[in-house]
């Protein structure tokens, strides 16, 4: 495996060596459109991948089989009896960050918990094995800081070992959630908490969204952190996250062709039709209408 940083498609793709048998993956998308990425990757090799911002699908057998990764989820696969490729396509404004490790560098790691850890028991060694599990706050928090490096690239490996290790404690750590008041990012969890239930509350009102004071209000939290959190955590501005949202909302209604343009308008929040298809253009180069006209007929 050696990638480095590049561009396949619309998809940006950058590798960081941890060390030896240890790999980070970083794929952004920031294109309209959805971007294929393809990687080798051998049996010998375990994958652990994290949806930051959007969603993605993995695609298996020539694309006849597939698993779905969605936002704040994560997706461990082993199989030490075939090859596991990486064929991924991931979807307009979605960012993702993989470890691939080693079986054997993962078994010198956690050797002593293979009574804990279900594949690493000798009776499941030779198995495949796929999870998909939330991301807890605390793991949102290292995945942003691994997406937004900004120090100086000199300390960049360290950095990343770091935080690669990291991620894989909180990934198998077993009293995070029974144990909140001794752990260590307390208030960062909390923060991180408040900031997905602001999105929570943007989108169940999209219509009728609350002002930014009146949202940081909502969730106990001030405007500036409010500000600052939902960038790093969705890559994006409250209003600009919702304005995406309820466009691809809008879209999704137009295609059930179940309502017309203007209550389409009116369900994410515009009360006249002309915004509505100018926001829509916006977003997408075409007016609803042409949306609607361009949409195949079905039987």
């Amino acid at each position: 495996m050696d990638l480095e940083e590049k561009n396949i498609a619309a998809g940006f793709v950058e590798e960081t060596k941890v060390e030896e048998g240890f790999f980070i993956l970083k794929f952004q998308n920031e294109d309209k459109f959805p971007a294929n990425i393809s990687r080798e990757i051998d049996s010998s090799y375990m994958q652990f991948h994290f949806c930051v911002k959007g969603k993605g699908k993995f695609l298996f057998n020539n694309s006849n089989y597939e698993l779905s990764l969605e936002v704040e989820k994560s997706l461990l696969l082993y199989n030490p009896q075939r090859d596991l490729p990486i064929n991924l396509e991931l979807q307009p404004k979605s960012w993702l960050i993989s470890l691939v490790i080693s079986i054997k560098k993962f078994h010198s790691l956690f050797s002593q918990e293979a009574g804990y850890i279900p594949f690493l028991s000798k009776e499941n060694s030779d198995k495949k094995y796929y999870k998909d599990a939330d991301i807890s706050p605390s793991m949102a928090i290292v995945l942003n800081q691994l997406m937004n490096f900004n120090l100086m690239p000199s300390i960049k490996s360290l950095y990343f070992k770091a935080k690669a290790y990291e991620l894989l404690s909180l990934f198998f750590n077993r009293t995070e959630d029974a144990n909140m008041e001794q752990c260590p990012f307390l208030s960062d969890e909390e923060n991180v908490l408040k900031i997905r239930k602001a999105k929570d509350i943007i989108i169940n009102r999209m219509a009728e969204p609350p002002s930014l004071n009146e949202l940081s209000l909502e969730i106990g939290l001030s405007l500036k952190k409010l500000k600052d959190g939902f960038k790093q955590i969705y890559g994006d501005s409250v209003y600009s996250f919702l304005f995406d949202y309820k466009m691809e909302f809008a879209r999704k209604l137009l295609d059930s062709g179940e309502y017309n343009v203007n209550e389409v308008g009116l369900k994410v929040g515009y009360s006249t039709a002309s915004h509505f298809i100018a926001a829509f253009r916006k977003k997408f180069g075409t007016t609803p209408k042409k949306y609607i006209m361009s949409i195949p007929a079905t039987n």
